[in-house]
């Protein structure tokens, strides 16, 4: 049964001596918050234009996760008599850290290697001829299409949504 020394006591001392570890909220709070930093872009930021060329929301979050899981690691190893985490700390912050790496290398560099819009096709000019393979694995060609079919529709996806 726990107890408490005196009132300046920091938290309940066992009869052997030795203080009871709290858990340490932060570590595990800050690295839930950077989770939902790294996965939430594309589900649901990238919908809104405001969020989806500078994910500024997803960067305040990883900043907020990564303060909680620095909270919890100065707590952890300044006080490691009472509180949790040197060493998932330690581990949850380097993953933290990793996903936040990664998201701004996908975000700020593979992301931007997508070809110029400057040189695509406008609306009203006629569209350069290629050749590409069918469901069955023949090659068609646009020239084929306009000289079969009254019509033909193109649709153009830049790369990046």
């Amino acid at each position: 049964m726990a107890r408490y020394k005196s009132e300046g006591d920091r938290g309940p001392v066992l009869q052997s001596g030795e203080m009871r570890r709290s858990w340490n909220s932060p570590i595990w709070v800050g690295f839930a918050i950077t989770l939902v930093a790294a996965f939430s872009y594309v589900p649901i930021f990238v919908h809104f234009p405001a969020t989806r060329d500078v994910p500024w929301a997803n960067i305040l979050l990883f900043l907020m996760g990564g303060w909680l899981l620095a909270i919890g690691l100065k707590r952890a190893y300044s006080e490691p008599e009472r509180y949790r985490g040197k060493v998932s700390g330690a581990v949850l912050g380097a993953l933290a850290l990793s996903l936040f790496g990664l998201f701004c290398w996908g975000n700020f560099v593979f992301a931007r290697h997508v070809p110029s819009a400057a040189t695509a096709p406008r609306p009203g000019h006629p569209a350069p001829d290629f050749t590409l393979l069918d469901a069955g694995g023949k090659p068609v060609s646009l020239t084929e299409l306009r000289g079969t079919n009254r019509a033909v529709l193109l649709i153009f996806y830049r790369g990046y949504w």
